[in-house]
């Protein structure tokens, strides 16, 4: 018998981008292949930061849904109410951790007197619910994973959101205490494990985020895709697609933008929802931007046709989020075989995967006369070498089934906690 499985984390599906999409893929596949999964998670609102339909309403309290696979597998998904603020500054941050803490610690104590979890994995960036796996550990002896996509203590540092040092250092000091009571911890970067590695001092797996490549794969009719989206053919697509905060660095663009007002064929698209959106759409209506278009986030279903469109997707990172953050966006730009330009500097785990792979144009964060020049050279070199190398590189090491078989073998099927690296590409 499979063993059961209990999933901690407040974004989940069907959250089309980010922590949630991924997590839902994952206990998706697991439930497939004949997992009992129960998951502790809040409403879905990322990335718009309210909570969306078909749960969008006044009352919105604990909550459950069962869902059943033909492999005797299941997902028994507890929503749980949670503050979620509309600009999510620092302290704001906070709060929506500390209200989903709560509200996921209840629902916890309600489901112990229940069946027995064979492994809990908590989801971080928040770290409060590694506490939340630790008390479920103790009383009923599962294994406890901590599965980190983003390492938000630093994050939070670096970008000032929380700039009491005390505050900083005690964040620290319980992470920490976290990574020594769990079995296992996994990220979903490399640059991102040494850094977890060096706090933990223990070993860390490599567990990558997942891609359906049936969903994103490489179309040839650019030219039509781009009139079905209201573009010329004739027009060059500059496409930034994902979520849109201060992390990102993305007023890049808009000064990308400002430097190429004389060439109208150059459309700089900027998709998706967050909370620095509307700061964003000022600023370029300050700067008279005519060759910046705002898009919605796009519906799955048109999702693989709209990034196909796009003659150069840009990749943007702040310098001192290099290896805190993975963008989840790079996976289906390497999907499709698109040409990805990523801001990311020399040493961090992305400019290593990248050059080692010969998959993206390269140029240093924060740099903008760097930016423009790599935008110049995406739009005037022949890459199609690294868009074959970049779709070679999300067959042989990003597929859903690939690595989710590579999790079970290591993580579900083994009865002993070896260090394991969960389908990682070679680095010789």
């Amino acid at each position: 018998m499979k063993k059961s499985i209990l999933l901690l984390g407040y974004n989940f599906y069907p959250e089309p981008t980010g922590i949630g999409k991924y997590s839902g893929e994952q206990i998706k596949w697991l439930a497939q292949n004949g997992y009992d999964c129960t998951v502790i998670a809040s409403y879905p609102y990322y990335p718009f930061w309210k909570v969306q339909e078909p749960y969008h309403s006044r009352r919105r309290w604990y909550k459950t849904e069962v869902e059943h696979f033909a492999s005797g597998g299941m997902i028994t998904t507890h929503r749980c109410p949670m503050f979620i603020p509309q600009n999510p500054s620092g302290i704001k941050r906070v709060l929506l951790d500390l209200s989903f803490f709560m509200a996921a610690f209840f629902k916890l104590l309600y489901l112990l007197p229940g069946k027995k979890y064979d492994i809990v994995i908590t989801i971080l960036p928040s770290v409060s619910l590694g506490l939340l796996g630790m008390f479920y550990k103790k009383l009923r002896g599962a294994k406890l994973i901590c599965h980190v996509h983003d390492l938000q203590i630093e994050a939070a540092r670096d970008l000032k959101m929380i700039k009491s040092e005390q505050m900083i250092n005690m964040l620290f000091r319980f992470e920490k205490f976290i990574f020594d009571n769990c079995d296992v911890i996994t990220c979903v970067g490399k640059g991102m494990a040494r850094k977890v590695e060096e706090k933990a001092r223990k070993d860390v797996s490599l567990f990558f985020n997942t891609t359906d490549l049936d969903q994103f794969h490489p179309l040839k009719n650019r030219v039509e895709l781009k009139q079905l989206f209201g573009f010329k053919p004739t027009d060059k697509v500059i496409l930034y697609s994902g979520a849109i905060g201060e992390k990102q660095g993305i007023e890049a663009i808009l000064h990308a933008a400002e430097e190429n007002k004389g060439r109208p064929s150059l459309k700089f698209v900027i998709c998706g929802s967050g909370p620095y959106k509307n700061k964003l759409q000022v600023m370029a209506e300050k700067m008279s931007l005519q060759n910046v278009i705002f898009m919605p986030l796009q519906p799955i279903e048109k999702f693989n046709q709209f990034l196909n469109m796009a003659d150069v997707h840009l990749i943007v990172q702040k310098a001192n989020a290099g290896d805190l953050v993975m963008p989840s966006k790079l996976n289906t730009v390497l999907a499709i075989g698109g040409l990805a330009l990523v801001t990311a500097n020399k040493g961090s785990g992305m400019h290593t995967l990248l050059e080692q792979h010969n998959m993206g144009i390269l140029v240093e964060a924060e740099n903008q006369q760097a930016l423009n020049k790599g935008i110049q050279k995406a739009l005037t070199e022949n890459k199609d070498e690294m868009k074959r190398n970049a779709r070679h590189y999300a067959e042989s090491y990003l597929s859903i089934d690939k690595i989710m078989k590579s999790f079970e073998n290591s993580f579900l099927i083994q009865n002993t906690v070896t260090h394991q690296v969960v389908h990682q590409p070679s680095t010789t």
